[in-house]
């Protein structure tokens, strides 16, 4: 998990540059000051507490607290409307952000 948690960081991070996204920047490395000081910018929450997905209403439970992150905060006001968001994926479609394989949930092809 800390791999793939310092690979994720440093792609959204160098996304969030081309982007010139300063604002979102700004706050990541706000917050960052709160937790560490290894990294210039906090992109994860600080604790790891993995949990089995089960079945396909436990993925669609994750999933769905996932997608509506972004709403909840008020960044946005439906989940497909968050530019990193899978949720763009499954609502409408579109794969030009971030690619989904939706057909490997759970063995389904």
């Amino acid at each position: 998990m800390a791999s793939l948690r310092k690979y994720t960081a440093a792609q959204i991070i160098q996304q969030l540059k081309r982007d010139n996204k300063i604002w979102l920047l700004n706050q990541l490395s706000f917050y960052n000051k709160k937790h560490k000081n290894r990294s210039e910018h906090q992109i994860w929450q600080e604790g790891l507490h993995p949990e089995l997905i089960q079945n396909d209403k436990m993925y669609t439970q994750k999933a769905e607290y996932i997608h509506y992150n972004p709403v909840k905060r008020g960044y946005v006001e439906h989940p497909e409307h968050w530019k990193y968001s899978s949720a763009r994926n499954y609502i409408l479609e579109d794969d030009s952000v971030i690619e989904v394989n939706r057909g490997l949930v759970f063995g389904i092809t």
